[in-house]
């Protein structure tokens, strides 16, 4: 439907300046983006995130990854050289930047439309100009450019949970890489025990101070350590490898990446709840993500209810006509609305869509802020039973150990047991310190995943029986 008017010019330029004017207010700013990420989750990675946007900046990253990469890496520096290094945690951010300009894109009006015509009827041509542009979009443009800041704060929580996930595989890679280490080490000291009492076997079955069937036992024992030993060694490789990965290392930063000898001490006292309960009350990322989610649907929704049923569109018309036979020449001008008749479609899907979405965000924000609690109390539970298992291996088992072995020891040089004894409770000594060394990589992996439940991003603990299975092994021998 379209209906001419004459229009003053000045209104003309004068609206056409406002819609300038207005359609620039939705914007996005990457540093803005960073900070609020790295303000976030201050606590929690003791580093600063950053995009590397030409060489001189990629240079600067890499530089200070070698400065990183020039002493054993410690959890902590792994975390820092991840952010500065891993192309992963870059394509994070970069994808960040690509959302969040996407979002604030949604804020501003569309470009005006220029239509030219020309018609030639007998002497007469007449030449039309046309500059239309959606009114409804201009009315509504304040709304949208509310919501387009909404869904830019999605954006930039989406970002600080990334770099949380990203950092607790990290985390948790160093710890399993440092533990394997120690596994081997250990593993070599048991199967060193089962050579020797295999080859004191075979030596005294020659002379017939052994039978066969004893001898055979101590073979065995000494062909399942060789296996194991494989293993082991396999898995150094395995753990060090999925860290180099994370971390985004090259081949020749992989050849240059050393880590400690041993994880960390258990620290002297565990967190208390009441100390993890208010650290996740400072805010969590989930109930964030979630509500912000659901502000932005509804906001959505009610801006949304008014295009489902129509659209209009404001032209500027100014048409020239000249006649060759008279010689003339005139202008006219006006102006033209475009009004979507909803005739064929009411919008009602649409807007049932819409109402289902809201709904949707709506049950999702109740349904993790009802999970947040359950998740923290399983993440802490995990965490505590970690730091008593360990501690316990500590404080209890090994000492244990050590008395039996000195006891053994004194029973051995009074020859009251035989040196098969005493090797076999060398090997039982070593893999009370495995299974000590599994339950001090759980707790590690266990506070790793704490860290990211307290700050809102759950993730698997990776806690399990290995340490008690490890010691039950250990006894068997």
């Amino acid at each position: 439907m379209n209906r001419k008017l004459r229009m003053p010019p000045t209104k003309i330029v004068l609206a056409v300046a406002t819609v300038a004017i207005l359609s620039g207010c939705a914007s996005v700013n990457l540093e803005q983006n960073l900070s609020s990420a790295n303000a976030s989750t201050s606590g929690f990675t003791d580093g600063n995130l950053t995009l590397a946007r030409d060489q001189n900046e990629r240079d600067a990253l890499r530089q200070r990854a070698s400065e990183l990469l020039s002493k054993p890496l410690s959890q902590k520096d792994a975390v820092q050289l991840a952010l500065v290094n891993s192309p992963s945690m870059q394509a994070i951010v970069a994808q960040n930047w690509a959302d969040a300009s996407t979002a604030a894109q949604s804020g501003r009006i569309a470009n005006p439309i220029l239509s030219l015509e020309r018609v030639r009827l007998g002497s007469e041509t007449e030449i039309g100009r046309l500059l239309s542009f959606g009114l409804l979009d201009l009315l509504t443009l304040p709304t949208r450019k509310g919501i387009a800041e909404q869904r830019i704060k999605q954006t930039q929580l989406r970002l600080s949970s990334d770099v949380v996930d990203q950092v607790t595989q990290v985390r948790q890679a160093w710890v399993r890489a440092v533990a394997a280490q120690q596994t081997l080490a250990y593993t070599q000291q048991v199967v060193a025990s089962a050579q020797a009492s295999a080859e004191l076997a075979k030596r005294m079955q020659s002379v017939g101070n052994f039978n066969k069937l004893d001898r055979a036992r101590q073979q065995a024992f000494y062909a399942d350590t060789a296996t194991q030993l494989a293993s082991a060694q396999h898995q150094v490789t395995a753990a060090r490898e999925e860290l180099v990965r994370l971390l985004g290392l090259d081949d020749s930063q992989a050849q240059q990446l050393k880590l400690p000898e041993r994880l960390p001490t258990l620290p002297k006292e565990p967190l208390s709840a009441s100390d993890a309960g208010r650290q996740a009350s400072k805010g969590r990322l989930d109930l964030q993500i979630a509500k912000a989610d659901y502000d932005a649907a509804a906001r959505a929704q009610g801006w949304n209810r008014i295009t489902t049923f129509t659209d209009i569109e404001l032209g500027v018309r100014r048409d020239s006509v000249f006649d060759a036979a008279e010689n003339t020449h005139s202008t006219r001008r006006g102006f033209e609305i475009s009004l979507q008749l909803p005739i064929f479609d009411w919008g009602g899907m649409r807007r049932d869509a819409m109402n289902a979405q809201t709904l949707a965000a709506a049950n999702r924000l109740e349904a993790t802020a009802r999970a947040a609690g359950s998740n923290l109390r399983e993440s802490y539970s995990a965490y505590r039973t970690a730091y008593d298992i360990a501690r316990h291996h500590r404080d209890e088992v090994i000492p244990l150990r050590k008395t039996i072995s000195e006891e053994n020891q004194l029973r051995y040089n009074g020859m009251l047991i035989s040196v098969f004894e005493l090797l076999a409770d060398s090997r039982d000594q070593v893999n009370s310190v495995m299974a000590a060394l599994s339950a001090e990589q759980q707790f590690w992996q266990a506070d790793a995943a704490l860290q990211a439940s307290l700050i809102g991003k759950p993730t698997s603990a990776g806690v399990s029986g290995g340490g008690a299975a490890a010691a039950e092994a250990g006894a068997g021998h």
